[in-house]
């Protein structure tokens, strides 16, 4: 009947809706290499390192027999004094996720321990040491619903070659105690539980991952959305993620009227990580700031303590204003983008042009203001681009201007002097405003104790990749 026909129809566009969903293109992406897959487990070794150094374990309890006698047993106040991990590896599964190994590694374990029967009662402290220990992981990595990254434990192998137990304190005939009765028990609870515990913290950092907020704060005017838009694509020699680089006016996250183009990351595995940056994301971030108003500025002799902005000034570029507003104590410089800024990537050149109206005001004695000339602009900078901080530091530096004189109170100056103290305000004053607010620049990585080294910024045409190593503070 109609209602079900509708239904289907309504399923239909569902399900279209959803595979263009599922297949939109990023708007930023990210590749991780073998070499920086290396340096991550390098650094993440040392501070796992420094973390079982401080890690608590819980007590434990349990019996052995000794000949005809049952001994009960429990170890407390476990502690690792000194841990080695001489042979370790990481590499990437095609298709699933990250391989981590560590091999011949040994550890030193101290502990009290006490024990009872009907026969005998003592404590004191017992002493473990580990060696031949080798571990593999194999963990995978996905997007969840909410574009977070997520992760999760495939395998766990675990084997040691020896535990050797020394016994100190108590009585002195408890040391006639065969080690190998402790030995058993405690190489039998580390084969358990070293592979939990180590699926737990893997769901611990998934936790923590899900936590992560994916909408991150750039400054006042704007926020960009760094979800993933799908699942890790996993290789033999890196990993990509593909994440949807859409930048918003702060506290509004209506998509922009455009959609990204398909790129691709160069086939390259020198630098530890590549960032691809598409003409989509600064597109977004144009029209980020231009809804936020970020591209009015609004000008005065007060506002500016480098560049005089005074009638004075004024003077020396147009005459007319010496007759016309002589007793103006200052003058105010207004420019309202009229349009998003365009941006575009060609080859080794990143261009911004600028469209917008522009206001001279007098400000009179009395306070009131009047209009000395008002016109439209357009403004071609070329933008250099740096790496700070792990930020993108966008700067302008102004090419050309075009300038139309809609409206003058002083009749028609000469149009060559109008611009002559244009192009200088626009050097001097206006693109130094718009590089402050811009300097504060975009984050690329949020990651603690980092710096981004050795980068190299290549502009392609549509977008923009940048090559850098991590470097552990």
């Amino acid at each position: 009947d109609k209602g079900e026909k509708m239904l289907k129809t309504w399923y239909l566009f569902l399900l279209c809706w959803l595979s263009l969903r599922l297949e939109a293109n990023p708007g930023l992406k990210v590749r991780i290499t073998q070499k920086g897959l290396d340096c991550g487990w390098r650094i993440g070794m040392e501070l796992l390192k420094q973390a079982v150094l401080k890690e608590t374990f819980p007590s434990w309890s349990g019996q052995e027999s000794f000949s005809v006698v049952k001994v009960n047993y429990i170890i407390s106040r476990l502690r690792i004094n000194a841990v080695d991990f001489p042979e370790t590896s990481a590499s990437f599964i095609s298709g699933t996720g990250i391989y981590l190994s560590v091999a011949q590694a040994s550890a030193t374990i101290s502990a009290d321990w006490r024990v009872h029967s009907w026969l005998l009662r003592d404590q004191g402290q017992i002493t473990v040491s580990i060696s031949g220990l080798f571990i593999a992981v194999i963990f995978k990595v996905s997007r969840d619903s909410t574009g977070h990254l997520s992760t999760l434990l495939h395998s766990c192998q675990l084997s040691i070659d020896s535990v050797k137990v020394k016994l100190s304190g108590g009585s002195s005939w408890i040391y006639s105690f065969p080690s190998g009765y402790l030995e058993k028990p405690i190489h039998t609870k580390l084969d358990k539980s070293l592979c939990l515990n180590i699926k737990n913290k893997i769901q611990m950092m998934d936790a923590l991952l899900r936590k992560h907020k994916v909408l991150s704060q750039i400054d006042a005017f704007a926020q960009v959305d760094y979800s993933l838009v799908s699942s890790p694509e996993v290789f033999k020699s890196h990993i990509n993620l593909d994440l949807k680089g859409t930048v918003y006016p702060a506290g509004n996250h209506t998509d922009p009227p455009f959609a990204p183009a398909p790129f691709a990351l160069p086939n390259q595995g020198d630098s530890m990580i590549y960032l691809g940056v598409s003409n989509y994301f600064l597109k977004s971030a144009s029209l980020a700031y231009y809804r936020a108003g970020a591209f009015n500025i609004s000008i005065s002799k007060e506002l500016d303590s480098t560049f005089n902005l005074n009638d004075s000034l004024l003077r020396c570029f147009v005459s007319e204003i010496a007759q016309s507003y002589a007793a103006a104590s200052a003058v105010l410089l207004r420019l309202m983008a009229t349009s998003p800024p365009a941006v575009s990537l060609n080859a080794d050149r990143c261009v911004l042009q600028i469209t917008g109206c522009v206001e001279v005001v007098a400000v009179l004695p009395n306070s009131t203001t009047q209009y000395v000339f008002a016109g439209n602009l357009t403004a071609s900078t070329r933008v250099n681009l740096t790496i700070s901080k792990q930020k993108l530091i966008i700067s302008l530096l102004l090419k050309r201007f075009q300038f139309s004189l809609l409206h003058s109170s002083l009749g028609f100056p000469d149009k060559s002097l109008v611009e002559n103290f244009l192009s200088y305000a626009l050097q001097r004053i206006v693109i130094p405003v718009i590089n402050d607010k811009l300097g504060k620049g975009f984050p690329l990585l949020n990651l603690a104790h980092t710096s981004l080294t050795g980068s190299v910024i290549k502009i392609n045409q549509g977008h923009l990749v940048i090559c850098t190593d991590v470097h552990y503070q």
